[in-house]
């Protein structure tokens, strides 16, 4: 196994999805499993550290490899030294229409240690991204009724934004 890949429909838009999924400020709310700091910007470094609920797990500085609002986050991080540990994360939000969203959340391993290292934590960090998931899901669709289902866009008092 050199891939973990996990999937979740969630009953919010892609906007929302993408917007919990990359305010990292506020994942202390809503994901046990996870701590991240930085910004969801391209080219930019990330600091990705397990969550009270994670286990042990290493803390990697990875480099946002993509982000497009909406629809993609990636990155790529090294354990230690590249060609050791390395890992490719995705985050791909699908569309499903009906204000709809799917999340698929993967990880592509490899280098030297990569079957040592995978088969000791292998099942857990395919639990972490299931519970990421279950409660990206439960705060995106939290977020989304408390809007009553309108439009990302506001005029900043919580209003929707008058349409011409």
């Amino acid at each position: 196994m050199n891939d973990i890949t996990t999937a979740i429909d969630i009953d919010a838009p892609p906007e929302t999805v993408w917007r919990v999924l990359t305010e990292f400020e506020h994942y202390a709310e809503w994901n046990p499993y996870t701590v991240v700091s930085g910004s969801a910007t391209e080219g930019s470094r990330l600091r990705v550290s397990p969550g009270p609920e994670a286990g042990r797990a290493p803390t990697f500085r990875p480099r946002v490899l993509r982000a497009d609002p909406g629809r993609e986050l990636r990155w790529l991080g090294h354990l230690y030294v590249r060609g050791l540990f390395d890992g490719e994360h995705r985050f791909v939000v699908e569309p499903r229409g009906d204000g709809r969203s799917r999340l698929v959340q993967s990880e592509s391993f490899s280098g030297v240690l990569m079957g040592p290292i995978l088969r000791r934590i292998g099942a857990d960090t395919e639990a972490n991204f299931r519970g990421v998931n279950e409660a990206l899901k439960a705060r995106a669709e939290a977020l989304w009724t408390d809007r009553g289902g309108e439009s990302e866009s506001s005029t900043g008092d919580g209003a929707p934004e008058p349409t011409a």
